[in-house]
């Protein structure tokens, strides 16, 4: 994996942290938009982890393949990935 491993760590332990406390709050039976709010921000903290790891991709594994003539593997890889977010 090329991306920043420390960022990318960082941001999924906040994601964990997150869910953590949604599970307490479905324990304590929270009001239900409190709990919907949260499990959009951890959704947000795993999109922009996801992005991270996509644009290291992009920048070191797909930038070399297409230096090697190549690419196709790899953009059918992506097309792969854009086809699951656009879900």
């Amino acid at each position: 994996m090329q991306a920043d491993k420390q960022a990318v760590g960082n941001l999924l332990k906040t994601a964990r942290g997150q869910i953590d406390g949604i599970l307490k709050m479905i324990e304590e039976d929270r009001y239900c938009i409190d709990i919907s709010n949260q499990l959009m921000a951890a959704q947000s903290v795993l999109k922009k982890a996801n992005r991270l790891v996509i644009e290291a991709h992009l920048n070191h594994c797909v930038k070399e393949a297409v230096e090697q003539n190549d690419a196709q593997e790899k953009i059918s890889e992506i097309m792969g990935i854009i086809d699951k977010l656009s879900k």
